[in-house]
Protein backbone atom coordinates (compact mmCIF):
# COMPACT_ATOMS: atom_id res chain seq x y z
CA UNK A 1 0.00 0.00 0.00
CA UNK A 2 1.44 3.37 -0.99
CA UNK A 3 1.68 6.45 1.23
CA UNK A 4 -0.83 8.32 -0.95
CA UNK A 5 -3.32 5.50 -0.57
CA UNK A 6 -2.90 5.55 3.20
CA UNK A 7 -3.41 9.33 3.23
CA UNK A 8 -6.56 8.93 1.15
CA UNK A 9 -7.97 6.39 3.60
CA UNK A 10 -7.19 8.59 6.59
CA UNK A 11 -8.84 11.59 4.91
CA UNK A 12 -11.92 9.51 4.23
CA UNK A 13 -11.99 8.48 7.88
CA UNK A 14 -11.77 12.09 9.03
CA UNK A 15 -14.55 13.14 6.62
CA UNK A 16 -16.77 10.36 7.88
CA UNK A 17 -16.21 11.41 11.48
CA UNK A 18 -17.01 15.04 10.63
CA UNK A 19 -20.21 13.92 8.94
CA UNK A 20 -21.21 11.90 11.99
CA UNK A 21 -20.50 14.86 14.23
CA UNK A 22 -22.59 17.25 12.17
CA UNK A 23 -25.64 15.11 11.59
CA UNK A 24 -28.33 13.63 13.75
CA UNK A 25 -27.41 15.55 16.87
CA UNK A 26 -29.75 17.68 18.88
CA UNK A 27 -28.69 21.29 19.15
CA UNK A 28 -27.10 22.38 22.40
CA UNK A 29 -29.04 24.72 24.66
CA UNK A 30 -25.93 25.69 26.61
CA UNK A 31 -22.15 25.78 26.65
CA UNK A 32 -21.83 23.05 29.27
CA UNK A 33 -23.84 20.48 27.34
CA UNK A 34 -21.91 21.42 24.18
CA UNK A 35 -18.70 20.84 26.11
CA UNK A 36 -19.84 17.36 27.16
CA UNK A 37 -20.67 16.59 23.55
CA UNK A 38 -17.24 17.75 22.39
CA UNK A 39 -15.60 15.54 24.97
CA UNK A 40 -17.67 12.60 23.78
CA UNK A 41 -16.72 13.27 20.15
CA UNK A 42 -13.05 13.60 21.08
CA UNK A 43 -13.13 10.17 22.67
CA UNK A 44 -14.78 8.79 19.54
CA UNK A 45 -12.10 10.38 17.38
CA UNK A 46 -9.39 8.77 19.50
CA UNK A 47 -11.03 5.36 19.15
CA UNK A 48 -11.41 5.81 15.40
CA UNK A 49 -7.78 6.86 14.97
CA UNK A 50 -6.63 3.86 16.97
CA UNK A 51 -8.86 1.44 15.06
CA UNK A 52 -7.85 2.85 11.66
CA UNK A 53 -4.20 2.66 12.67
CA UNK A 54 -4.58 -0.98 13.63
CA UNK A 55 -6.21 -1.80 10.28
CA UNK A 56 -3.51 0.02 8.28
CA UNK A 57 -0.64 -1.53 10.25
CA UNK A 58 -2.19 -4.97 9.82
CA UNK A 59 -2.58 -4.39 6.06
CA UNK A 60 1.01 -3.19 5.67
CA UNK A 61 2.36 -6.06 7.74
CA UNK A 62 0.41 -8.53 5.64
CA UNK A 63 1.70 -6.85 2.49
CA UNK A 64 5.28 -7.27 3.65
CA UNK A 65 4.74 -10.92 4.45
CA UNK A 66 3.06 -11.87 1.17
CA UNK A 67 4.88 -9.27 -0.96
CA UNK A 68 1.88 -6.99 -1.54
CA UNK A 69 -1.81 -7.27 -0.81
CA UNK A 70 -2.95 -6.54 -4.35
CA UNK A 71 -6.10 -4.83 -5.51
CA UNK A 72 -8.37 -7.17 -3.58
CA UNK A 73 -6.40 -6.60 -0.41
CA UNK A 74 -6.55 -2.83 -0.92
CA UNK A 75 -10.31 -2.95 -1.38
CA UNK A 76 -10.68 -5.08 1.74
CA UNK A 77 -8.53 -2.64 3.68
CA UNK A 78 -10.66 0.30 2.55
CA UNK A 79 -13.83 -1.57 3.50
CA UNK A 80 -12.35 -2.43 6.89
CA UNK A 81 -11.46 1.24 7.49
CA UNK A 82 -14.93 2.38 6.46
CA UNK A 83 -16.44 -0.26 8.72
CA UNK A 84 -14.47 0.67 11.83
CA UNK A 85 -15.01 4.39 11.20
CA UNK A 86 -18.75 3.89 10.82
CA UNK A 87 -18.95 1.70 13.92
CA UNK A 88 -16.90 3.88 16.26
CA UNK A 89 -18.47 7.09 14.92
CA UNK A 90 -21.89 5.68 15.85
CA UNK A 91 -21.13 3.78 19.06
CA UNK A 92 -21.07 4.37 21.90
CA UNK A 93 -23.79 6.99 21.71
CA UNK A 94 -23.84 9.94 24.06
CA UNK A 95 -25.89 8.76 27.00
CA UNK A 96 -28.64 11.03 28.24
CA UNK A 97 -28.27 11.41 32.02
CA UNK A 98 -31.04 9.93 34.11
CA UNK A 99 -32.74 11.79 36.91
CA UNK A 100 -30.76 9.93 39.57
CA UNK A 101 -27.38 11.11 38.26
CA UNK A 102 -28.12 14.69 37.17
CA UNK A 103 -27.28 16.24 40.52
CA UNK A 104 -23.99 14.39 41.05
CA UNK A 105 -20.50 15.79 40.60
CA UNK A 106 -19.41 19.42 40.65
CA UNK A 107 -21.55 22.36 39.58
CA UNK A 108 -20.13 22.39 36.03
CA UNK A 109 -21.03 18.72 35.59
CA UNK A 110 -24.47 19.17 37.14
CA UNK A 111 -25.30 22.06 34.81
CA UNK A 112 -24.10 20.14 31.75
CA UNK A 113 -26.09 17.05 32.66
CA UNK A 114 -29.22 19.11 33.27
CA UNK A 115 -28.83 20.78 29.88
CA UNK A 116 -28.31 17.42 28.15
CA UNK A 117 -31.37 15.99 29.85
CA UNK A 118 -33.51 19.00 28.89
CA UNK A 119 -32.31 18.78 25.27
CA UNK A 120 -33.43 15.16 25.15
CA UNK A 121 -36.90 16.07 26.44
CA UNK A 122 -37.38 19.12 24.21
CA UNK A 123 -38.86 17.31 21.16
CA UNK A 124 -41.82 16.15 23.25
CA UNK A 125 -42.50 19.47 24.97
CA UNK A 126 -45.06 22.07 23.86
CA UNK A 127 -43.61 25.04 21.96
CA UNK A 128 -43.84 27.58 24.84
CA UNK A 129 -41.99 25.15 27.11
CA UNK A 130 -39.28 24.58 24.48
CA UNK A 131 -38.60 28.30 24.28
CA UNK A 132 -38.30 28.46 28.06
CA UNK A 133 -35.98 25.44 28.09
CA UNK A 134 -33.72 27.25 25.63
CA UNK A 135 -33.77 30.32 27.85
CA UNK A 136 -33.02 28.31 30.97
CA UNK A 137 -30.17 26.52 29.21
CA UNK A 138 -28.45 29.84 28.53
CA UNK A 139 -29.13 31.04 32.07
CA UNK A 140 -27.55 27.92 33.54
CA UNK A 141 -24.24 28.67 31.84
CA UNK A 142 -23.96 32.01 33.60
CA UNK A 143 -25.15 30.63 36.92
CA UNK A 144 -22.77 27.68 36.74
CA UNK A 145 -19.81 29.95 36.02
CA UNK A 146 -20.62 32.07 39.07
CA UNK A 147 -21.01 29.09 41.38
CA UNK A 148 -17.64 27.62 40.43
CA UNK A 149 -15.93 30.22 42.61
CA UNK A 150 -18.14 29.66 45.64
CA UNK A 151 -17.58 27.21 48.47
CA UNK A 152 -19.74 24.15 47.86
CA UNK A 153 -20.88 24.25 51.50
CA UNK A 154 -22.63 27.60 50.99
CA UNK A 155 -26.44 27.39 51.32
CA UNK A 156 -26.75 29.15 47.97
CA UNK A 157 -24.98 26.28 46.23
CA UNK A 158 -27.19 23.68 47.89
CA UNK A 159 -30.28 25.67 46.91
CA UNK A 160 -29.23 25.93 43.29
CA UNK A 161 -28.47 22.21 43.20
CA UNK A 162 -31.95 21.49 44.49
CA UNK A 163 -33.60 23.89 42.05
CA UNK A 164 -31.60 22.96 38.95
CA UNK A 165 -30.68 19.35 39.60
CA UNK A 166 -33.91 18.15 41.15
CA UNK A 167 -36.97 20.38 40.86
CA UNK A 168 -36.42 21.55 37.28
CA UNK A 169 -36.07 18.05 35.75
CA UNK A 170 -38.66 16.74 38.21
CA UNK A 171 -41.22 19.23 36.89
CA UNK A 172 -40.63 18.20 33.28
CA UNK A 173 -40.65 14.52 34.18
CA UNK A 174 -43.98 14.76 36.00
CA UNK A 175 -45.49 16.48 32.92
CA UNK A 176 -44.15 13.70 30.66
CA UNK A 177 -45.85 11.10 32.80
CA UNK A 178 -49.27 12.64 32.27
CA UNK A 179 -51.10 10.77 29.48
CA UNK A 180 -51.13 12.77 26.27
CA UNK A 181 -54.91 12.87 25.99
CA UNK A 182 -55.18 14.42 29.47
CA UNK A 183 -52.71 17.25 28.98
CA UNK A 184 -55.27 19.56 27.39
CA UNK A 185 -57.91 19.09 30.08
CA UNK A 186 -58.20 22.20 32.21
CA UNK A 187 -58.09 22.26 35.99
CA UNK A 188 -58.42 25.65 37.63
CA UNK A 189 -58.44 27.37 34.25
CA UNK A 190 -55.17 25.89 33.03
CA UNK A 191 -54.17 22.66 31.36
CA UNK A 192 -50.99 20.67 31.97
CA UNK A 193 -49.10 22.32 29.09
CA UNK A 194 -49.85 25.77 30.48
CA UNK A 195 -48.89 24.73 33.99
CA UNK A 196 -45.58 23.38 32.70
CA UNK A 197 -44.82 26.64 30.88
CA UNK A 198 -45.75 28.66 33.98
CA UNK A 199 -43.56 26.52 36.18
CA UNK A 200 -40.59 26.81 33.82
CA UNK A 201 -41.07 30.57 33.64
CA UNK A 202 -40.94 30.78 37.41
CA UNK A 203 -37.81 28.66 37.57
CA UNK A 204 -36.26 30.91 34.93
CA UNK A 205 -37.11 33.92 37.08
CA UNK A 206 -35.65 32.24 40.15
CA UNK A 207 -32.40 31.48 38.31
CA UNK A 208 -32.24 35.07 37.12
CA UNK A 209 -32.65 36.45 40.64
CA UNK A 210 -30.01 34.10 42.06
CA UNK A 211 -27.63 35.06 39.26
CA UNK A 212 -28.14 38.76 39.92
CA UNK A 213 -27.50 38.37 43.64
CA UNK A 214 -24.39 36.31 43.01
CA UNK A 215 -23.17 38.91 40.52
CA UNK A 216 -23.61 41.56 43.21
CA UNK A 217 -21.59 39.45 45.61
CA UNK A 218 -24.50 39.32 48.01
CA UNK A 219 -24.04 35.72 49.11
CA UNK A 220 -25.19 36.40 52.67
CA UNK A 221 -28.42 38.03 51.49
CA UNK A 222 -29.07 35.06 49.25
CA UNK A 223 -28.69 32.70 52.19
CA UNK A 224 -30.76 34.87 54.55
CA UNK A 225 -33.66 34.79 52.12
CA UNK A 226 -34.08 31.20 53.14
CA UNK A 227 -34.76 29.73 49.74
CA UNK A 228 -34.50 26.16 50.84
CA UNK A 229 -36.80 24.59 48.30
CA UNK A 230 -37.98 21.68 50.39
CA UNK A 231 -39.08 24.16 53.07
CA UNK A 232 -40.38 27.02 50.96
CA UNK A 233 -42.09 25.01 48.28
CA UNK A 234 -42.87 21.72 49.95
CA UNK A 235 -46.28 20.44 48.97
CA UNK A 236 -46.82 23.50 46.80
CA UNK A 237 -44.74 21.76 44.19
CA UNK A 238 -47.45 19.16 43.85
CA UNK A 239 -50.08 20.77 41.65
CA UNK A 240 -53.56 19.33 41.55
CA UNK A 241 -53.92 19.37 37.75
CA UNK A 242 -55.57 16.25 36.43
CA UNK A 243 -55.66 14.69 39.86
CA UNK A 244 -59.27 13.71 39.37
CA UNK A 245 -58.26 11.66 36.35
CA UNK A 246 -55.58 9.78 38.22
CA UNK A 247 -52.78 11.45 36.31
CA UNK A 248 -49.58 12.66 37.89
CA UNK A 249 -49.54 16.39 38.67
CA UNK A 250 -47.19 18.83 37.06
CA UNK A 251 -44.65 20.18 39.53
CA UNK A 252 -44.99 23.90 39.84
CA UNK A 253 -42.76 26.45 41.51
CA UNK A 254 -44.56 29.31 43.26
CA UNK A 255 -43.73 32.91 42.47
CA UNK A 256 -40.57 34.31 44.03
CA UNK A 257 -41.14 36.80 46.81
CA UNK A 258 -39.33 40.07 46.35
CA UNK A 259 -37.18 41.31 49.22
Amino acid sequence: MTASQSDHILRAARDSLAHQRAGGRRRSIGLRSAELKRQHVAKKAARIAMAVGVVLVAAMALGLVIDGIGLVGLLLTILAVIGVVGFFATYPRLKVPDLATINRGDVRTMVGRTQLWLEAQAPALPAPAVRLVDQIGAQLDGLGAQLEGIDASQPAVAEVRSLVGEHLPGMVESWRRIPTHLRQEERGGRNADQQLADGLARISGEIDQITRQLAAGDIDALAVRGRYLDYRYGDALEGDALADNGALPVRLVPPVEKT
